[in-house]
């Protein structure tokens, strides 16, 4: 159930889907998704489904991941870029092996060990992992060309738009479980002001802040 051909029926439900990058489903086709998932789930990897790993947290939906990879790959020079929440690491596999450097906060200390530990593992050596509360970023690397947040705060947190840089981009699901959740692109315009464009109605845990 982990073989190349597996893989690739999942690469051709991504298409059907309208997943079209070619950097994108070649690297999803690479990426050993079997390797993020509960041994239990292993069977069950390469279904275009979310599954749950601990703590209240989950490993996105195939199409999710590609469909927020394709959206930041909209970006140009993608040197340095943020991801919040690394869970499982598989959204971090996907991205760091796009972009030239990707900085990784998980805010529960189990996920951000297991993750690191398979991202090395990998072979992964442009992805630096940290222990942190997401909401705020990494300031340390600031600013990023590109952020990527993969749980949904109630409303678009400021600190995370301000450590773009100007023209730099975050794709961000914003709304609460009791509501509709929209997948936003926001675009940092000057040092104080950034649009807004909606895509997607999706559904992501809530970002976890201390």
């Amino acid at each position: 159930m982990t073989s190349q051909r597996t893989r690739d029926r999942l690469i051709d439900r991504l298409q059907q889907k309208g997943i079209s990058h070619p950097e994108v489903l070649r690297v999803m086709r690479l990426v050993p998704r079997h390797l993020f998932v509960d041994e239990a789930m292993a069977s069950r990897s390469y279904e275009d489904a979310s599954f749950p790993i601990g703590h209240g947290q989950t490993i996105s939906q195939p199409y999710i991941v590609a469909r927020m990879t394709e959206l930041i790959l909209e970006s140009d020079n993608l040197e340095n870029v943020l991801e919040v929440g690394t869970g499982s690491g598989y959204q971090a596999a996907v991205l760091g092996a796009l972009v030239k450097d990707l900085h990784t906060v998980e805010v529960l200390t189990p996920l951000y060990r297991q993750a690191r530990d398979l991202l090395y593992k990998l072979g992964y050596r442009n992805i630096r992992t940290h222990l942190g509360d997401g909401s705020w970023g990494w300031p340390d690397a600031a600013p990023y060309d590109a952020i990527m947040v993969t749980a949904a705060p109630d409303e678009m947190p400021l600190a995370l738009v301000q450590q773009l840089k100007i023209g730099g981009r975050m794709v961000i699901p914003v709304g609460s479980q009791n509501s509709e959740q929209i997948l936003q692109v926001v675009t940092r315009t000057s040092e104080s002001e950034y649009q807004v464009k909606n895509h997607d109605s999706v559904v992501f845990v809530p970002l976890v802040s201390k």
